[in-house]
C-alpha cells in the first residue's frame, strides 16, 4: 500500500495542500493522484487528509505518516549508493569517543566535514569522556575509535593503539592563595589537605574509575570537564593539577603560578586506539593520525611530550 510512487504522491499533495497541483507536478492527472490516496486511507483504515472545497490539510496521523514518508523517500533515493558503499567495506555508522583532555569543538567540526565529504552514507557518532571512561566506550560501549586513551598499551587483544604523546601537569593556584607564599620548599600533604581538590570527574562506569589527585581526608570539588574545573582555579576555590599546555596562557598573564609539591603528578601519556575489524572510514582515520595529518593536528594541541 506504501509503493514508492503511492508515498511521493502522499508528500507532494501534503506539501502542495492541493490535489490538482500536485498532479501537475507529478505530471499526473488528478483522479489518479486522489484515487492513491483514497486507497491509501481505506487500506490503513485512517484518515489523513481533511478536504474542504477551498484546502487539503494533514489530520494528525497524517502529519505522523508525512515525516516517515520523507525519510523512507529519501532513504530510497540514496539507498543505491549507500549500499554500494557499505559493499566496499565502509561501515554504516562509526562512533568515536574522544578523551576531555584532547577534546577540541573545532577540530571535531573539521574532522566531521573531511569525513562526511569523504563517506556521505556514514552516520558519525562523537563522545566526550573522561579517564578511564575513554576505554570504556570502546570496550564495552559500541565504539570503534578512541582518541586520548590513558596509557600506551591496548587493554584488550582485539584492540591496536598508536601513541600519541603525553601531557605534563602543574600544580597551580592564584596569586593571592596563601599557598602563593610558599616558594622555598615542595609543599607536603600536610599543607595541601585543608584546601579542595578540584577534580574532573572519570566518567567510566564498567572499568575502575581514577581519581586524578585526591589527598586522604582531603575535601574535593568535582566537575564535569577542564574548562570548568580551570576556572574554579581562577576563582581560587581549590587547587590540583591543570594541563601545562590547557594554563600556560593564564601563567603568563599572572592569573595564576606554580608551585612545587612532594609527589608531584607524573606525565599522562595517550594514545589512539581502534578495534581490529574495522571498516575503512576508521582505518582512513587511523592514517590520518599516523601521518600527524593537519586535519587532526588539533587534537595534539594539548599534548606537549613526544610519544
Amino acid at each position: 500500500m506504501l509503493d514508492h510512487e503511492t508515498i511521493r504522491s502522499f508528500i507532494k499533495v501534503a506539501e502542495c495542500q492541493s490535489f490538482s497541483r500536485a498532479a501537475e507536478l507529478l505530471h499526473k492527472t488528478t483522479a489518479t493522484i486522489s484515487y492513491r490516496i483514497k486507497t491509501l486511507e481505506e487500506s490503513i483504515g485512517t484518515q489523513l487528509f481533511i478536504r474542504t472545497t477551498r484546502s487539503v490539510n494533514l489530520t494528525p496521523a497524517g502529519e505522523y505518516l508525512l515525516e516517515r514518508c520523507r525519510q523512507w523517500h529519501n532513504w530510497l533515493d540514496s539507498m543505491p549508493d549507500e549500499l554500494r558503499q557499505i559493499n566496499d567495506g565502509v561501515e554504516h555508522q562509526v562512533n568515536i569517543v574522544i578523551n576531555n583532555l584532547l577534546y577540541n569543538p573545532l577540530s571535531v567540526a573539521r574532522l566531521l566535514a573531511y569525513l562526511q565529504q569523504r563517506y556521505p552514507f556514514t552516520q558519525f557518532h562523537i563522545s566526550r569522556q573522561v579517564y578511564m571512561g575513554v576505554w570504556d566506550s570502546l570496550l564495552h560501549g559500541d565504539f570503534q575509535l578512541a582518541i586520548g586513551t590513558t596509557g600506551s598499551e591496548s587493554l584488550a587483544n582485539d584492540v591496536s593503539v598508536l601513541k600519541l604523546g603525553g601531557i605534563s601537569w602543574a600544580f597551580v593556584v592564584t596569586p593571592d592563595h596563601p599557598l602563593a607564599a610558599c616558594q622555598d620548599t615542595a609543599l607536603h600533604e600536610d599543607r595541601l589537605r585543608s584546601y579542595p581538590a578540584i577534580n574532573v570527574e572519570d566518567t567510566s562506569r564498567n572499568l575502575t574509575k581514577r581519581v586524578a589527585w585526591l589527598l586522604p581526608g582531603q575535601k574535593e570539588i568535582k566537575v564535569p570537564d577542564l574548562r570548568s574545573k580551570l576556572e574554579c582555579h581562577l576563582q581560587g576555590l581549590g587547587v590540583g593539577f591543570l594541563p601545562k599546555n590547557l594554563c600556560q596562557p593564564y601563567l603568563d598573564s599572572g592569573q595564576l603560578i606554580t608551585r612545587d609539591v612532594v609527589n608531584q603528578r607524573q606525565p599522562s601519556p595517550l594514545s589512539l586506539a581502534w578495534r581490529n575489524d574495522c571498516g575503512k572510514a576508521v582505518e582512513e582515520i587511523v592514517t590520518l593520525f599516523q601521518r600527524r595529518d593537519e586535519r587532526i593536528t588539533g587534537f595534539l594541541q594539548g599534548i606537549d611530550l613526544p610519544a
